[in-house]
């Protein structure tokens, strides 16, 4: 996927640009863009360390370690200061720990949402795209209920700018392949471990798959495509994770260990109640926000040109996707992914 010069000459920072995503976006801002400042804001010291032994301030002038916490708003309205794009990745993610520390996912992924809001609207930043959760749709544990506070605080942020140029927007997507906790890394540590048995939550369980490639694609190119209060929804392929097991333990076999508290059977990005906004751009989906600014011109003519709206209520659901991989695509995909987890 190529994409415009739209952020050449831009000053961007990446929340929880330590992390998984952070750290691979900010790779390729630095090697595909000609960016002219570049901030990793983070609140860990060390992942900010051994990030910048890999990409250095005499290698690469244009970036800066900004250490901080997304829940400290005055931390925030500095580190925003003469910032163009902000890319909002930070979040407590784990739904477990979240369960059983509310408040404190609450004031990272909630409060620290709207610190981002409030101090990008302050110093006037021009595009702020903050990363979703299919697990706020229809949210079923702490985690995607807070992911869906964070989605709504950012979409009617656009009506909240009134005359700064601020204009905000969402992307939603699962988990992606090979990320830490996912389950292809979990299962191959496993196997090295010597398991002869996997443990499946359930025999039915499904979940899209979106490689982390794909993922940054995806937001570099609803960041270009972006006027401010759309939820973008890429459409991916599907997986059964019982398909997995074979190509992980050729011999093995599989245990039903139960659906843990705060896991759905199947990943749910577009709820049926939420379609009804919902635009169908060939690639990707958009949710328009259902509130009354949100008339965009714009918008409209590239429906008119490139999208359709859609006519009947639907879901937009892992199971009964029309799109799967399986057989040696996803052999493939496996192959691609190390042990970890």
């Amino acid at each position: 996927m190529t994409h415009s010069n739209q952020l050449d000459g831009k000053s961007v920072l990446v929340t929880g640009g330590t992390g998984s995503f952070g750290k691979a976006m900010v790779e390729r801002l630095l090697n595909e863009y000609r960016i002219e400042r570049l901030v990793v804001f983070s609140r860990d010291e060390l992942k900010q360390f051994e990030m910048a032994q890999q990409f250095s301030a005499e290698q690469y002038p244009q970036i800066r370690y900004f250490l901080g916490d997304v829940r400290d708003r005055d931390r925030l309205m500095r580190a925003f200061s003469g910032v163009d794009v902000v890319i909002h990745a930070a979040a407590m993610k784990h739904i477990t720990a979240a369960e059983y520390n509310p408040t404190e996912c609450i004031a990272t992924n909630v409060l620290g949402a709207q610190n981002v809001v409030e101090a990008a609207i302050y110093n006037d930043v021009e595009k702020v795209i903050a990363l979703s959760t299919d697990k706020a749709a229809n949210p079923i544990n702490l985690y995607g209920a807070t992911k869906l506070c964070s989605d709504k605080l950012f979409i009617t942020a656009n009506n909240l700018a009134g005359r700064h140029r601020t204009r905000c927007a969402v992307v939603r997507y699962g988990n992606v392949i090979g990320s830490r906790g996912s389950v292809i890394p979990f299962f191959k540590t496993l196997a090295a471990k010597g398991s002869t048995s996997l443990p499946v939550t359930d025999p039915q369980m499904t979940r899209f798959a979106i490689t982390l490639t794909q993922g940054i694609d995806f937001v570099l190119q609803s960041l270009e495509e972006m006027l401010g209060g759309e939820l973008f929804v890429p459409k991916l392929p599907s997986i059964r994770v019982t398909d997995l097991v074979p190509l992980i333990l050729p011999d093995g076999s599989y245990e039903v260990i139960g659906i843990r508290p705060g896991e759905k059977l199947h990943e749910v990005m577009i709820p049926r109640e939420e379609s009804r906004n919902c635009v169908d751009m060939g690639d990707y989906y958009v949710l328009q926000p259902a509130h009354h600014w949100w008339n965009v011109s714009e918008f409209l003519e590239r429906v008119r040109t490139k999208g359709k709206r859609i006519e009947e209520a639907f879901e937009y659901s892992s199971h009964d996707n029309t799109s799967w991989i399986d057989g040696d695509e996803l052999k493939a995909l496996v192959d691609q992914v190390a042990p970890g987890g």
